[in-house]
């Protein structure tokens, strides 16, 4: 296994950085921020899918402003038109004889792009975006335009059902389904909404340039595989059995998703944590989504998933603290936040089951006494 030099060390710690500087000014974001890394550090496309308000454009944006690189964004309607993403046609090459396009500014020059509502894009527009994609070619009229892009970040309100869109949704190698942020950060959630409406914003300043992304780039294949390839390929035939197909070439692509995650955490070996990349990689529907969760919850049970899940958990205690804290007597909200301290107790109990980890098994009984001690208080609230 390699050992880190100073300067894989630098890098990785800027990957880190630009990871936490993403997620900063977002409430509950941290699994968008973590694929919108991964996208970047693996070269790949990756599309938030969700209802309109839940940060998908914003994260987009802010991924952009804290790297330097040539950026291109746009919102795509069934109108739009090649010149809009392409660029305009040389009117003067024209009367020359020569066709071809003035790209200033435009996708055929940017490193990062932007598309939002990129399911919207029309016939006249799809097969030049999925050549970009597919091979970081332009192909307009008898030009092959070589592109610089190197990730795609798109938008989408839905997913594509239509057949002739299935080939662009192939080319995300990640996919996350991008939902409202729950209860346990409204609170938060509202705090930041109105530090944004008086006007207070996070400063923004550039980690990383497109160098350093490519520098992260060529990491990936120092990460030792082997020792997951057994467990990956276990899981793949479990997945298969649930419905969840994947391509070969989805197949092999994971394998940057696992040494990538390998990557943020600071390691050249591989470990089965990583494999929660499948998470972001397999599913196509909204129901694959849930049902990948559901998988690997079962199927990864490894000492940083059940960890960081609990620090979750515990975090989501620590805000319903402060919830009752406000409350009055007998208010109706109680009784939810006691159901909802009831399932985190039993959710607990599920993830530390046959764990025999003793730090885990510490930190499962130090939540349970905080489940505990707040569900003796909503009684009390309650007179009950």
């Amino acid at each position: 296994m390699c050992n880190l030099s100073d300067d894989s060390s630098n890098l990785l710690d800027m990957a880190n950085k630009f990871l936490a500087s993403l997620e900063e000014p977002f409430v509950g974001r941290h699994e968008e921020a973590l694929v919108l890394t991964l996208s970047l550090i693996t070269g790949e496309h990756v599309v938030l899918i969700g209802e309109p308000g839940t940060a998908k454009s914003a994260m987009a944006r802010r991924s952009a402003d804290l790297l330097e690189a040539k950026y291109f964004k746009y919102l795509l309607t069934k109108f739009t038109e090649p010149s809009e993403l392409f660029g305009p046609l040389d009117i003067a090459g024209l009367r020359r004889g020569i066709y071809k396009r003035i790209t200033k500014n435009k996708l055929p020059e940017a490193e990062i792009a932007f598309l939002d509502e990129i399911f919207n894009a029309n016939s006249a527009v799809l097969n030049s975006i999925l050549s970009i994609m597919q091979e970081r070619i332009l192909y307009d009229g008898y030009n092959e335009i070589k592109v610089p892009l190197w990730t795609l970040m798109g938008a989408s309100n839905r997913i594509p059902e239509e057949p002739e869109l299935e080939a662009l949704y192939d080319r995300f190698l990640f996919r996350h389904n991008v939902k409202p942020v729950d209860e346990e950060h409204w609170e938060g959630l509202l705090d930041a909404s109105w530090d944004i409406e008086k006007g207070i914003y996070i400063q923004t300043s550039k980690i990383m340039d497109i160098s350093n992304v490519k520098a992260l780039n060529s990491l990936l294949f120092k990460v030792d595989i082997n020792n997951i390839k057994s467990k990956l390929l276990r899981m793949f035939m479990i997945l298969n059995e649930k419905g969840l197909q994947l391509s070969d070439r989805r197949k092999g692509k994971i394998l940057k998703a696992i040494a990538a995650h390998a990557l943020l955490e600071k390691r050249y070996q591989a470990t089965e944590s990583d494999l929660i990349v499948l998470k972001y990689t397999v599913p196509k529907s909204i129901e694959d989504f849930e049902k990948i969760g559901t998988i690997l919850m079962e199927e990864l049970k490894t000492k940083d998933r059940v960890m960081r899940e609990l620090e979750e958990i515990t975090s989501n205690i620590k805000n319903s603290r402060r919830s009752i804290q406000q409350m009055q007597s007998f208010d109706p909200r109680l009784l939810e936040i006691y159901k909802n301290l009831k399932a985190a107790k039993s959710k607990v109990q599920n993830l530390v089951q046959d764990v025999e980890d003793e730090e885990i098994r510490k930190k499962a009984e130090e939540l349970n006494d905080m489940i505990e001690s707040l569900s003796q208080e909503i009684m009390i609230k309650l007179n009950m």
